[in-house]
């Protein structure tokens, strides 16, 4: 796998609280956290040679539709601001309405996650350095799938950055 490199901004000992991953329907808090956390990525003088594009773990449409927004995509348009590197919510899709992952044990959560994602515009991937972000990393089930399928339409490589991330 040509995973390239791997940040989380808060670590937790426990699990996180559902108000984490969701803002408790605030919608515009990925986008400050987005913000922020560019900022602090921004220090690294490489970084705008290593990420041609900046993506969020998609949502299936039926989830979205019901929640309203995708925190993913609102924390991967904050990175994209403060970086200036473009994002886009249509290169990663989830083709399939999958159960929340929160109480799934390590096993649980990769099979809940098989299979899950594709492409939905394969030239927005191709031989593209992807910057793929999700709310909290945990057992990196989810991530490992995106990469997965993101390095399958040819992506040169794909780096990962979460708001948090459990021990």
């Amino acid at each position: 796998m040509s995973l390239q490199r791997v940040a989380g901004g808060i670590i937790s000992q426990a699990p996180l609280p559902g108000s984490c991953s969701q803002y408790r329907n605030n919608k515009e808090v990925g986008s400050v956290l987005g913000r922020w956390y560019g900022y602090q990525l921004k220090t690294d003088i490489q970084l705008h040679e290593q990420i041609d594009l900046i993506v969020g773990v998609p949502l299936h449409p039926a989830k979205l539709r019901q929640r309203g927004y995708n925190q993913s995509d609102w924390f991967a348009q904050g990175l994209s601001e403060t970086l200036e590197i473009p994002w886009s919510d249509r290169a990663l899709v989830r083709n399939h309405y999958t159960i929340s992952q929160t109480g799934k044990d390590r096993i649980e959560r990769w099979q809940n996650v098989n299979n899950v994602f594709g492409i939905g515009d394969p030239d927005l991937v191709a031989n593209k350095r992807i910057l793929l972000v999700d709310d909290v990393l945990t057992t990196g089930a989810t991530l490992e799938a995106c990469t997965a399928t993101l390095l399958a339409a040819n992506s040169r490589s794909v780096g990962i950055v979460t708001i948090a991330a459990t021990r």
